[in-house]
């Protein structure tokens, strides 16, 4: 068996933490494990963890700076891809779907106009062989 490093952990920097933790609930199903005034702990059924930091009304977040632009994350299932879709559309805040090599991607925007996109079948199903022609689009 090969050792591999594996993703467990994402932090993010957002302007409201009430609005954001309720958008990534809502969106992602996560779970709220623990929270203080200024910071959460979300948590999937799978153990993935998702940090939001409140930095306050005016922080800023450059697309195209240095550092992590966004994470793409896996849905369990297609039903649950459509369920993704159909909350990102109530929240409007949903802005296009695409599929690729039977790998389908839905993206939209979080409160803070940060890309969550969200995939079916995910990487660990289809891992990818080739760069994503997105990343070149900034």
């Amino acid at each position: 068996m090969a050792l591999e490093a594996r993703l467990g952990s994402v932090v993010m920097f957002v302007q409201e933490l009430d609005r954001s933790v309720s958008f990534y609930t809502d969106v992602l199903g996560l779970d709220v494990a623990d929270r203080d005034p200024t910071a959460a702990l979300l948590i999937s059924a799978s153990g993935t963890e998702l940090i939001l930091r409140s930095m306050g009304a005016n922080a800023p977040h450059p697309l195209g700076g240095v550092g992590v632009q966004y994470v793409i994350w896996t849905a369990a299932s297609q039903e649950d891809l459509s369920r993704c879709e159909q909350v990102l559309r109530q929240r409007q805040a949903y802005r296009t779907s695409r599929t690729l090599d039977e790998v389908t991607a839905i993206e939209g925007r979080d409160p803070d106009d940060i890309v969550v996109m969200i995939t079916y079948p995910g990487a660990d199903k289809r891992p990818a062989h080739k760069l994503p022609l997105r990343i070149y689009g900034w």
